[in-house]
């Protein structure tokens, strides 16, 4: 089941550019290892899905898994052969805007060496750049 809100403030925002750094959420705070962005991005809850299962399915039933973003900003999409002058489109996905340095997924139960190539395989799922950081790093 794909991530979505189950209420919003207002159903069409203007997308913002993400330009700086996180100012939150950057270091690992629940589990052992957590994989940081290293890039800005808008990540969708159909990646961030794909990406969870990813995990899910190299951790097996020994580690856990925690999800520290969340798709709340609808991105809208005109439908096809519209013409031109005919509002803004309906909302066709929801995103996470993601800058960089923020940690998205935390993963514990695993030891140092399944948790990197679990964590990597995650990041190949989704469209920032991403690094393995352990519990205590800052960078």
């Amino acid at each position: 089941m794909l991530l979505t809100p189950k209420r919003w403030k207002y159903r069409k925002p203007i997308i913002k550019s993400l330009t700086g750094k996180s100012a939150r959420w950057t270091t690992v705070a629940f589990w052992d290892y957590g994989l940081k962005a290293t890039t800005s991005a808008y990540i969708s809850n159909k990646q961030i899905e794909s990406a969870r299962k990813v995990i899910v399915r190299s951790i097996k039933k020994v580690g856990k898994i925690w999800i520290r973003i969340f798709p709340d900003t609808p991105f809208t999409k005109k439908g096809l052969e519209m013409p031109m002058g005919t509002g803004k489109g309906d909302v066709d996905i929801y995103t996470a805007p993601v800058r960089k340095w923020k940690v998205l997924f935390e993963v514990s139960g695993l030891n140092a060496a399944e948790a990197h190539e679990v964590l990597i395989k995650a990041s190949k799922k989704l469209p920032v750049k991403a690094r393995v950081v352990a519990k205590g790093e800052i960078r």
